[in-house]
């Protein structure tokens, strides 16, 4: 393999960190992003300002943590590694000191189903997992368990991680966190938020997974209930 192996995927990485600076869910370079690739996964390198980042510095690694090229691999790795090796069923792991995730982290809370969006995290809480040095396996174990069926959880005193099978869907759904950790910080402001029930919000992923894969009708609408194409 050569350096610039996966040409395609270090692009969007590159890409997908000038996005995260610019949407502002994360500062300077301490957020990381890795996609999975064949025999391994491309992973953002340490300390390089996103600014200046090539996609000849995106590092390549296999699951038995060595690597390739000039750069050393964030210091995040094990997380990345660990969690794509749990979780097939996604190919991006995408990290971010976004301030208001953060803001709740500081105080080791994650973030309940007061929204139903929440449930596009993939359960009905967006669990916070137990605060760990940075860089270290107890902080990798500890985010594969707060994970365990969920596409995004938060970091105590840290920040957020979110899944996603592509860099985009990781992008808008670690938008998507920011925002409900903000509106649920907001909420705060009035006493504490009203707590949609676990019933409601599977009824709300099982309609959002229908809308993802354009199915129609909604199996819980009324015939006359149901948009359908207006005859010509």
């Amino acid at each position: 393999m050569t350096s610039l192996s996966h040409l395609p995927q270090r692009q969007s990485i590159v890409a997908t960190c000038l996005a995260m600076n610019q949407t502002g869910i994360n500062q300077g370079s301490s957020g990381n992003l890795s996609v999975r690739v064949e025999g391994g996964f491309l992973i953002t390198p340490s300390s390089l300002p996103y600014d200046e980042m090539e996609p000849a510095d995106v590092v390549e690694m296999g699951f038995d943590g060595t690597y390739l090229g000039a750069r050393r691999p964030s210091s995040e790795w094990r997380f990345h590694r660990d969690i794509l090796k749990a979780r097939p069923d996604v190919d991006v792991v995408l990290h971010a000191h976004s301030t208001f995730a953060t803001a709740l982290a500081v105080h080791g809370r994650g973030i309940p189903s007061f929204h139903y969006m929440v449930a596009l995290a993939g359960g009905d809480s967006i669990r916070c997992a137990p605060y760990a040095t940075f860089g270290t396996q107890e902080l990798s174990d500890n985010a594969v368990a707060a994970l365990e069926g969920r596409l995004a959880c938060l970091l105590a005193n840290h920040g957020m991680i979110v899944l996603g099978k592509t860099v985009k869907a990781a992008l808008a759904l670690a938008v998507e966190v920011e925002t409900l950790a903000r509106q649920y910080l907001y909420a705060h402001q009035l006493g504490e938020p009203v707590i949609l029930p676990p019933d409601e919000i599977a009824r709300v992923a099982e309609k959002m997974r229908r809308m993802k894969y354009g199915q129609s009708p909604e199996p819980d609408a009324a015939p006359e209930d149901t948009a359908r194409p207006r005859q010509a």
